[in-house]
C-alpha cells in the first residue's frame, strides 16, 4: 500500500508524467493514468489522502476497475533480433504483427511499451538522465573513519553516511556511530539542512534502517517513511542486487574515498564530533572542486539547476520515534508497550495495534490511524488508563472510591454522608464497604435524595445505619412521605366485643 501512497503523493503534489511516475515506481503508466483520473474526478487533494487509513485509500483505488484484455504476445527476443538490422523499425514489426492476428493484436502504442519493459530487463549498462531537485541518492560508505573513545579508551569505527543530487551531483557526507535507525534518521535531518531543502524522491539502498522487506512491493521502516511523509518526500528503495539503480551514490562513494575520507587516514580522532568538523572541511573544497569535462563545479550547478526546485523545509524539524511490530489487544484492552500497560479503546480486543514511541508520549495505531495517546511513563508493570477506553461497567466500578463516594454523601446531606461513614467505620478494609455503598447509591436513585436523606436520618434515630435498615425505612414509608397530619388515637372506645385486660387476668371468665 506504500506504493499506492506515493504514486498519488507525486500524482498530487509533483508535475512528472505518468510514464516517469511509473518508472519511478514500477507501475504501468496505464495504472498511473487511471490513479490520476480517479482523484481528478473525486477532486480529492493530497492532505485529504493523508488522512486515510490503508482501507480508505483502497477503497478509493478500487472504485473503478480496469477491464482486463487478453491479446496476443509476440516474441520479444526475436523482435529484439530483428531491431538489429539496418533499416529495421518498431513500426515495420508491429505492422507484421497486426497482420498476422489483426483481431487480437496490441495497438503501436502497447507494442512499444511491452518492448522497452522487455530491454529494460536485459543486462545492459545506460546513461541515465536526472532531472533536476527530483532524486537524491543516499548510502553508508563501505570504509569506516576509526576513533578513539576518551571515556573508555576503546578504538571505534564511525560510518559514513553519503547523499549525493542526482543532478548536480553535490554531495553530503556525515559520519556517525552506526548504521542503526537513530543515526540514519539523524543523517538525513542534517542532510536535508545541509540541502536547504528537499527533492521530490530519495533512493536508499535496502539496509534495514531503510527497508523492513525488500522486494517488488518494498515495506519501508514505518519511522523512516514517517520521516518522509513529515518533508513530502517519496521514498523509492533501489532494487536488490541492481547497482546501476543508485549509480549516483556508488560512484560518489568511491570519489568520498579518493577526496575525502582518504585524507583523514593519519588523523587521530577522539569524537564523532570531530570527524565531522573535518570532513565539513574537506567537502567544501571537493563540491567546488572544478569538474575537467564540464563547465564549473559541483556548488555551482547546484546553485543553478537543483537549489531552485527544491521544496522548501517543513517549520518544524522532524521528531524522532520508534514503531513496534503490532500488538494484540488483551481482554483487558491493554497493551504492553516497553514494559508498561497502556489502554485502547475496549471495541479493540482481539484487534491489533501498533506503538509510536516518542520520549514523552506513546501512540497507538489501529490499521493507520490513530485510537489512543498516553504521556509515556517508566513505571514497570504499572498501568495507564484512559476511562474512555473503559466498559461502562468497567467505568462505574472504577469511580467507586472512598474519597469519591464520601464526596457524594456529602452532596446528599448530613444523614446520607453519616450512614455512608459508618459503612467505612464498621469493616476492617475500605474495600469491602463499596458493596454496601453502592446499595445505598441505588436506593438515592430510586427514592430521591430527599426520601434517602430523611431515611438515613431515621436510621441514625433508631441507631441502625446499615443499608437493610435505610431500605425498610423507605419500603415502608417510615422516612415521613405520604403520612397524614390525623392525631393518633390512644385510648379504645368502650364497645361489648372488645375485651379488656381483666378478661385475659381471669382466664377468660
Amino acid at each position: 500500500m506504500n506504493k499506492h501512497r506515493d504514486a498519488l503523493q507525486l500524482i498530487l503534489t509533483t508535475d512528472m508524467s505518468n510514464r516517469a511516475i511509473g518508472r519511478t515506481l514500477d507501475f504501468s503508466h496505464n495504472t498511473v493514468k487511471k490513479y490520476r483520473e480517479l482523484v481528478l474526478a473525486g477532486s480529492v487533494d493530497w492532505p485529504t489522502i493523508n488522512q486515510m487509513d490503508d482501507t480508505e485509500v483502497e477503497r478509493l483505488l478500487k472504485s473503478k476497475r480496469c477491464r482486463v484484455e487478453t491479446k496476443f504476445m509476440p516474441d520479444w527476443a526475436a523482435v529484439h533480433r530483428e531491431m538489429q538490422f539496418r533499416g529495421v523499425t518498431l513500426q515495420l514489426l508491429w505492422e507484421e504483427y497486426r497482420l498476422a492476428t489483426p483481431g487480437n493484436a496490441y495497438s503501436y502504442s502497447q507494442f512499444t511499451h511491452h518492448y522497452r519493459k522487455f530491454v529494460g530487463k536485459l543486462d545492459l549498462t545506460m546513461r541515465q538522465t536526472h532531472r533536476a531537485g527530483e532524486r537524491t541518492y543516499v548510502d553508508f560508505a563501505g570504509r569506516t573513519v576509526p576513533y578513539t573513545d576518551l571515556q573508555s579508551g576503546i578504538e571505534k569505527q564511525a560510518q559514513v553516511f553519503i547523499g549525493v543530487m542526482g543532478c548536480s551531483v553535490y554531495t553530503f557526507l556525515y559520519a556517525v556511530k552506526s548504521q542503526a535507525l537513530p543515526y540514519w534518521i539523524e543523517a538525513h535531518e542534517h542532510m536535508y539542512r545541509f540541502f536547504g531543502g528537499t527533492t521530490q524522491i530519495v533512493v536508499p539502498d535496502n539496509l534495514k534502517s531503510a527497508v523492513t522487506r525488500p522486494g517488488s512491493d518494498p515495506v519501508l521502516n514505518r519511522t523512516y517513511l514517517e520521516q518522509a511523509r513529515h518533508y513530502s518526500i517519496v521514498i523509492v528503495p533501489a532494487r536488490v542486487r541492481h547497482a546501476q539503480d543508485k549509480a549516483k551514490a556508488e560512484s560518489m562513494v568511491r570519489r568520498s574515498y579518493e577526496r575525502v575520507l582518504a585524507q583523514l587516514r593519519h588523523h587521530r580522532f577522539f569524537s564523532i564530533e570531530e570527524i565531522n568538523a573535518e570532513i565539513a572541511k574537506l567537502l567544501r573544497e571537493f563540491n567546488e572542486r572544478p569538474f575537467k569535462q564540464l563547465p564549473g563545479c559541483r556548488r555551482s550547478r547546484f546553485e543553478e539547476l537543483d537549489k531552485p526546485l527544491l521544496r522548501p523545509l517543513p517549520n518544524e524539524p522532524f521528531e524522532y520515534a520508534e514503531w513496534t511490530a503490532p500488538y494484540k489487544v488483551g481482554p483487558d484492552y491493554h497493551v504492553r508497550v516497553k514494559e508498561h500497560y497502556y489502554s485502547v479503546p475496549h471495541e479493540l480486543v482481539t484487534s491489533r495495534v501498533e506503538a509510536r514511541i516518542t520520549s514523552k508520549v506513546v501512540e497507538l495505531f489501529h490499521r493507520g490511524r490513530r485510537v489512543a495517546t498516553h504521556v509515556r511513563s517508566e513505571e514497570v508493570g504499572g498501568h495507564t488508563t484512559n476511562p474512555a477506553h473503559q466498559p461502562k461497567a468497567h467505568r462505574a466500578y472504577a469511580n467507586q472510591k472512598p474519597e469519591l463516594i464520601m464526596q457524594w454523601a456529602k452532596s446528599i446531606g448530613p444523614g446520607a454522608e453519616a450512614v455512608i461513614q459508618h459503612q467505612f467505620d464498621s469493616r476492617p478494609h475500605a474495600l469491602l464497604a463499596i458493596k454496601s455503598c453502592a446499595a445505598l447509591q441505588r436506593l438515592a436513585k430510586d427514592y430521591g435524595a430527599a426520601r434517602f436523606e430523611a431515611a438515613c436520618q431515621r436510621a441514625i434515630q433508631i441507631c441502625s445505619l446499615t443499608a437493610k435498615s435505610v431500605r425498610s425505612i423507605l419500603q415502608h414509608g417510615l422516612d415521613g412521605a405520604g403520612r397524614d397530619d390525623r392525631p393518633i388515637q390512644v385510648n379504645l372506645p368502650l364497645h361489648d366485643n372488645v375485651r379488656g385486660s381483666a378478661y385475659y387476668a381471669t382466664g377468660g371468665q
